[in-house]
């Protein structure tokens, strides 16, 4: 089937591309209002996209009114934001947090989260993420309805049981979103496999190889 998005209505296409294009993983982004209150909301139009520097990007979309949401307003106006990785044991809390709270209602409280200092930016990052990235905001560009926000990381929080030797990640599993409203996946099933050279691709495919 050929499916074409000029055809189709927008809730449609939104729900073809975020089940189509899975897992993603989850953005738990903290940021703080020029008043100071702590916001906390998910978002999976997100990835890392550069190493040199360290970039990510998060987009956002508008409220139902279609306002900007806390977390757009807040990032622009300060400039920086973290990003809490969702574990299997935080999903009722991220799932809290997703509720269309007042601007004035820190979602911390209703989830019964604490937060925790960041080192380089005012932001707090949640006390019980195992992962959390301190972001400064990059850039921020407009793509219809939805602001693309790149932040370079500067700093990363990573429980010291996740740590191996050589900086290797072990037994980090955080959860992903799978489709569109609700449907979310675990990442505890992997498998490992090398990456070959062209070299070794060659040699596989000598002609009279077995």
């Amino acid at each position: 089937m050929q499916i074409d998005p000029s055809l189709q209505t927008a809730a449609d296409n939104y729900k073809l591309l975020t089940n189509l294009v899975v897992p993603r993983p989850i953005a738990w982004v903290s940021t703080h209002s020029p008043s100071g209150v702590v916001n906390l909301a998910p978002y999976s139009f997100f990835n890392a996209i550069g190493s040199e520097p360290l970039y990510v990007m998060v987009s956002v979309g508008q409220n139902p009114q279609g306002g900007a949401k806390d977390t757009a307003r807040n990032i622009e106006s300060s400039g920086e934001f973290v990003v809490n990785m969702v574990t299997e044991e935080l999903f009722d809390a991220m799932n809290i947090s997703a509720a269309d709270f007042p601007p004035d209602h820190s979602e911390l409280d209703a989830a019964q989260l604490q937060t925790a200092p960041c080192v380089h930016i005012r932001t707090p990052r949640i006390a019980q993420a195992r992962v959390s990235l301190e972001c400064k905001l990059f850039s921020a560009q407009q793509l219809g309805k939805n602001t693309l926000f790149i932040g370079e990381v500067i700093m990363f929080h990573v429980a010291d049981e996740l740590i191996g030797p050589r900086l290797h990640i072990q037994n980090f599993s955080p959860l992903g979103r799978l489709g569109s409203p609700s449907v979310y996946c675990r990442t505890t099933d992997r498998f490992d496999i090398a990456r070959i050279s062209y070299a070794q691709w060659l040699d596989q495919n000598k002609p009279g190889k077995p």
